[in-house]
């Protein structure tokens, strides 16, 4: 049985599985991985964004974000986890911190939209997104949520941001690598979504 997050079994999976309990009641770890994209790709296709203050940026809308994307298939969207959760060698958040560490971060936000040089702006956000990846603050989900997150936010200080075509593993080695303090794969990624202005 795989162990995705490290928790072993826990109250978000079947009984003596590793298949996140859902709505669709999918028993299949790739059945459920496939139906789970083909739902959240069309919840992404279909958002409706509204230009909003910098500010607005924040925990709530992020789990705004994730209950956008994965209400057809948990019944947790839009929840914080409250188990600890890791990945391989890389330990998230405790769930207890979530919250105050959230915000410790999110206050930086609204000072991206004062950086005038996209070199320091491509570092600044590398640098945030490293953070808040390692919040993880859902039970599955995070990664697709946080890139949600930025390329709204990105969008509305002005920069239309197309990511990379780079694979899953990709950005789990770019987001490892971050934990290990070194940004620049992440920089890599960002420096080529973020259009010159």
């Amino acid at each position: 049985m795989r162990d995705k997050y490290g928790v072993a079994q826990d109250k978000y999976c079947y009984a003596d599985s590793d298949v996140l309990i859902n709505l669709l009641n999918i028993r299949d770890f790739d059945d459920l991985a496939e139906a789970e994209s083909e739902f959240t790709a069309e919840r992404y296709r279909t958002y409706q964004s509204k230009k909003k203050p910098i500010e607005r940026f924040d925990l709530a809308h992020l789990i705004h974000l994730h209950y956008h994307l994965f209400q057809d298939v948990y019944k947790w969207a839009g929840q914080l986890r409250d188990v600890d959760i890791s990945k391989g060698n890389t330990r998230f958040c405790t769930f207890t911190r979530i919250v105050p560490e959230a915000n410790k971060l999110f206050i930086k936000i609204p000072s991206l939209q004062t950086i005038t040089h996209r070199e320091q702006l491509i570092d600044a956000v590398a640098d945030l997104f490293c953070e808040l990846n390692l919040l993880h603050p859902f039970r599955e989900g995070n990664g697709r949520t946080l890139r949600f997150f930025f390329e709204e936010m990105l969008f509305d200080i002005g920069y239309d941001i197309t990511w990379p075509e780079i694979n899953q593993q990709q950005w789990i080695k770019a987001n490892i690598a971050g934990v290990h303090l070194d940004l620049a794969p992440l920089k890599g990624i960002f420096n080529q979504a973020i259009p010159n202005r």
